[in-house]
């Protein structure tokens, strides 16, 4: 008799919580709010409205799209002069400088064609402009 007992107690023991946290579980997720009908809305984990922080930009970043706006506006060799302005004020941005001057040119290329937008070569960051400009064209 002790034997099966203590059997039916461990198998309630293992049973038995798993089975509250289920019912429990589906009871809260399915709460009538309003009275309107037989309606029920279910309840989320999540809602529409989260404030989320936005993920922080890197400053090469912040910096590409902005000369990448300012060569749309003006033209790229205001943005080309602004980019050897920022990476001598900034020498954190020396690193970047390369990719940020063949965005440039690829976006020259887009904006005034192959022929315009070389014109506006200048010996920024090793000549990346012209080397965006070349490989947009090609």
């Amino acid at each position: 008799m002790t034997h099966t007992a203590r059997r039916i107690g461990r198998t309630l023991a293992l049973v038995l919580p798993v089975v509250l946290v289920l019912s429990g579980t589906l009871a809260v997720t399915r709460v009538p709010w309003s009275t309107s009908g037989s309606e029920t809305q279910i309840l989320t984990a999540s809602s529409e409205e989260v404030n989320v922080r936005a993920k922080s930009r890197a400053p090469q970043d912040v910096l590409r799209d902005k000369l990448l706006l300012e060569l749309q506006e003006k033209d790229p060799a205001v943005a080309l002069t602004h980019l050897q302005r920022e990476v001598e004020r900034r020498p954190s941005l020396t690193e970047h400088c390369v990719s940020i001057a063949r965005a440039l040119g690829r976006a020259a290329v887009g904006h005034y064609g192959p022929t315009r937008a070389q014109k506006f070569s200048r010996p920024v960051c090793d000549t990346s402009f012209a080397s965006g400009v070349a490989h947009q064209a090609g």
